[in-house]
């Protein structure tokens, strides 16, 4: 590699750094007609968002740490699925609810109606059906455009550029922006969350590339993200006996679920959570005949100790601080 390729491959890494580590001006905007605040946010992923409620969670969080701010929460989820799929579904007709026409959604639905039923996403049409002939239902009625739209990954960030999500990610993206709405790339971990108590340092390497993939989508959308690899590495280098996965459950388990909301907040008002009163969280699935108890036969909802929640707040914005200079980094020793 000669010098002057060198030097503009660091050109580009120093741009990708300012665009992650400044991230798009914003503020909070003010609709209520008395003053209050308030925040329409949609959540668009599958159940890495609809587990423990998650959307939720994150609302009470930033209404606990913003006072008199309205946090109102939409989530469009199919389980198990991708941002290629929710686009194939008619997600995006809720991104641009605001100016969506009826000529549009007719399209939509008319496609999910004509769907072959050896399709691999047949199952998912009739309940897209449903929320598509509902929204179709709503469009005489004024609709207020998003002020977040959070973008899940799920396993389709695996392949670095080439992945789905970094083709797809960009599609939503552009709509949310053109809606004046804020992006926020949500990514999911896994394949390295723990089931069990670490017995040895994780391994980094698959958390530094995936991140840097990630830096590079969120400065091509001017988007900001919530790196839940990046705080889960984090969390397993300073708390290795706490776990993040359920062991009969691929999925989050409570205290990845609170680490996540913490995130969220850390990413959505850039600042620490530290100090939130938020401590409890509940899943949404029970182990099969016992409603009171989780995956894996513990309680359904879990009350964190105060030294928990006090640390897992800290992990999660350590964590974000440690994504941003990731960047930095990158930047000084850019790949060969």
């Amino acid at each position: 590699m000669d010098l002057l390729h060198t030097r503009r491959v660091a050109a580009n890494w120093i741009v990708l750094a300012l665009a992650i580590c400044v991230g798009p001006i914003w503020t909070l905007p003010a609709r209520a007609a008395d003053g209050q605040k308030t925040l329409k946010v949609l959540f668009i992923g599958n159940s890495f968002t609809g587990r423990h409620n998650l959307s939720e969670l994150v609302k009470q969080m930033a209404e606990a740490g913003n006072p008199g701010l309205r946090f109102e929460v939409t989530t469009v989820i199919y389980g198990g699925r991708r941002l290629v799929d929710h686009w194939r579904l008619g997600t995006q007709n809720f991104v641009k609810l605001a100016t969506l026409t009826p000529a549009e959604e007719t399209s939509t639905i008319e496609a999910l109606e004509a769907m072959p039923k050896d399709d691999p996403i047949y199952s998912y049409a009739k309940a897209a059906l449903q929320r598509q002939r509902a929204l179709m239902s709503s469009l005489n009625t004024p609709h207020e455009k998003w002020d977040i739209v959070v973008l899940q990954s799920y396993r389709d960030d695996l392949d670095g550029d080439k992945s789905l999500y970094m083709e797809y990610a960009p599609k939503f993206a552009e709509l949310v922006k053109a809606q004046g709405a804020r992006v926020i790339l949500y990514e999911t971990t896994p394949a390295t969350q723990n089931e069990k108590p670490m017995e040895a340092p994780p391994d980094s390497a698959p958390v530094m590339e995936k991140a840097r993939t990630i830096v590079a989508l969120a400065a091509r959308t001017g988007a900001s993200v919530v790196p839940m690899s990046t705080v889960a590495l984090h969390s397993q280098t300073v708390r290795p006996d706490l776990t993040l996965r359920f062991v009969n459950d691929t999925h989050l388990n409570q205290t990845m679920a609170y680490l996540t909301a913490c995130t969220f907040y850390a990413v959505l008002f850039d600042r620490s959570p530290e100090g939130l009163p938020v401590d409890t969280v509940t899943d949404i699935r029970h182990l099969d005949g016992h409603p009171d108890q989780d995956r894996d036969g513990g309680p359904l909802t879990r009350k964190f100790s105060a030294k928990d929640r006090a640390d897992l707040q800290r992990i999660a914005w350590e964590g974000v601080s440690q994504f941003r200079k990731l960047d930095a980094r990158a930047a000084i020793t850019p790949a060969q």
